[in-house]
């Protein structure tokens, strides 16, 4: 079949909003689709070649950011702690494995979120589900909960104002690993996961001092002193992913310009779905969500459906099963694929299939079931001599309290109203995802014996 950006118009399509100004909304496409790319085909094609790496287990596959990023919170401050971690987090996995990891953040788009239903009641009281801030506002009114399509073009602003202060960090010496000692975050300081990381930051600095008698430093490799943040987020809106579609100049080949990479959410995945027509088409590496309801027959249609030419770094299965599942429920998917002769990269998600909710009804994610989870998903390739590629975890650099357990954070559901922050789903804060990566690594390391 031929395919176009606007080919996925003629699909069935879920978790769409319902604007009640249709013509506003064709006139913020036609605007949007005037601006200018967020990203670059070169680039994507650049992630595309460095996960092929992951899929073949020479690098590791760290992915994280919030579960859905806030207008309120959009500011430096947020962004540089992200970023933060997320560096911590790559040296603790560079120095255990020794390997290169493939950073891509849940960032600078990742506006828009799935909902159970399309609707809330509170109170008797019905209004439309919040959706993300590039639909609606969480404030629980009638105006609040309108979808209004002028908040793509203000989503489209703060992506790019973010992406921009991302370069800089990645670009402009910030992450410099002679500065590696002044990677930790505030709220770090004086617990023992500092004190672990300072000792991995003195051997990596001693490390550089010998590099720089043998005449290599900073200066003359910028691997040393610069890196590359790749940008990702659900691609739920399609008439925003559409309108930031461009035809590469250099392939003629498409690519959707609103990040590096991309992926369908476990409610979209349909086979004959808008969202599977629209991702077929784009060349930029892209992810499909694969939870405890896929089966093995219709996960193999979904790869041949989504990586025709079975290329190696194109297509990233990213599971999330849960804790309790992924035992009984991934070892028939992931034979499967590999007795079909399937390129994937394998991603493990241990956040969405570990929620639950407390008595006081906040929802929560308890981080001995996440760790768990992913510690299963390594053993369970290592049993099947496949590669495990890496994580995807909803995390942020701030101090938040909305993820129980944990060592380092002490955190317990009576605590979780003091810093509950999060607008759609619980994340894990830097003590949390720090632990998570020296747990991680201990575990990623043991396949190598």
């Amino acid at each position: 079949m031929s395919w176009s950006p606007s080919s996925w118009r003629d699909f069935p399509i879920k978790q769409q909003p319902e604007y009640k100004n249709l013509d506003e909304l064709k006139a913020v496409e036609e605007q949007l689709k005037t601006f200018p790319p967020l990203i670059f085909a070169g680039e994507a094609r650049e992630l595309k070649s460095q996960l092929a790496k992951v899929a073949k287990g020479e690098a590791i596959l760290l992915q994280g950011g919030d579960c859905a990023e806030s207008f309120a919170n959009f500011n430096a401050t947020n962004i540089r702690d992200l970023f933060k971690v997320l560096l911590q987090m790559n040296m603790i996995l560079m120095y255990a494995t020794g390997k290169p990891v493939v950073k891509i953040g849940r960032i600078a788009g990742q506006y828009a979120k799935p909902r159970s239903s399309d609707y809330e009641e509170i109170n008797g009281v019905k209004l439309p589900s919040y959706r993300g801030d590039i639909v609606n506002d969480i404030a629980f009114t009638p105006e609040a909960r309108e979808a209004k399509p002028t908040k793509l073009l203000e989503a489209y602003y703060k992506s790019a104002a973010t992406l921009n202060l991302i370069r800089a960090y990645a670009r402009g010496g910030f992450a410099d690993l002679r500065a590696i000692h002044k990677w930790n975050l505030e709220f770090l300081q004086g617990n023992d996961l500092e004190n672990k990381f300072e000792e991995l930051a003195d051997k990596i600095t001693q490390a550089l001092k010998f590099m720089e008698a043998c005449g290599i430093n900073p200066d003359n490799t910028p691997q040393l002193k610069q890196t590359t943040l790749y940008t990702s987020h659900e691609a739920l809106l399609l008439p925003y992913e559409e309108a930031l579609t461009r035809k590469d100049s250099f392939t003629g080949e498409w690519y959707d310009c609103s990040a590096h990479f991309l992926w369908i959410g476990d409610r979209t995945r349909d086979i004959d779905g808008a969202h599977v027509e629209f991702f077929r088409g784009i060349k930029n590496p892209i992810g499909v969500k694969v939870g405890p309801t896929m089966r093995p027959d219709e996960l193999i249609t979904l790869i041949e459906k989504l990586n025709p030419e079975n290329e190696l770094g194109r297509l990233t299965l990213i599971v999330r099963m849960g804790a309790q599942k992924i035992g009984d429920i991934f070892p028939p998917l992931l034979r499967a694929v590999k007795n079909a002769g399937k390129e994937v990269v394998w991603s493990i998600d241990p956040m969405h299939g570990n929620t639950y909710k407390t008595s006081q009804g906040l929802k929560t994610r308890d981080f001995e079931k996440v760790l768990s989870e992913v510690k299963q998903f390594i053993q369970i390739h290592k049993a099947e001599g496949t590669i495990p590629g890496g994580m995807h975890l909803e995390m942020t650099g701030g101090d938040v309290t909305e993820c129980t357990g944990s060592i380092s954070s002490g955190i317990t559901e009576e605590l979780l109203n003091s810093r509950y922050h999060t607008q759609c789903d619980p994340r894990l804060n830097a003590n949390q995802a720090l632990e998570l990566a020296f747990m991680v690594a201990d575990t990623f390391k043991d396949l190598q014996k």
